[in-house]
């Protein structure tokens, strides 16, 4: 792929992933082909800031996992309103590195 398409897609989607994943991902778009990258382009990526706010305001309901597709642990924040809230305190300061675990997994396999 041509280097200055890919430093572009990573202008533009570079918060939705870790700093230290940057080049990784950026070696792998340089290795896509042309059906790989249309793939991509279709691949929605979940915004840390909103799981952050969401995390604020309903993390005791575990919506905040549920939004970035963590099903299990959002059943869990549920049933334990919150973890007796310490666990929604506590994803306050986690949901938006998760958020971008999350989304590292899905540019990878939109990619398989």
């Amino acid at each position: 792929m041509d280097a200055q398409k890919v430093d572009m897609y990573l202008m533009m989607n570079n918060k939705y992933f870790e700093e230290h994943q940057l080049n990784a991902i950026r070696e792998k778009l340089l290795s896509l082909d042309e059906d790989q990258w249309q793939r991509l382009q279709f691949t929605q990526f979940k915004d840390p800031t909103t799981a952050l706010l969401i995390s604020i305001f309903a993390g005791t309901l575990g919506i905040d996992r549920f939004y970035i597709g963590d099903t299990g642990m959002g059943i869990g924040k549920l049933l334990t309103c919150g973890g007796f809230y310490v666990w929604a305190i506590v994803d306050w300061f986690l949901i938006q590195g998760a958020t971008k675990e999350k989304n590292v997994e899905k540019f990878f396999n939109a990619l398989m």
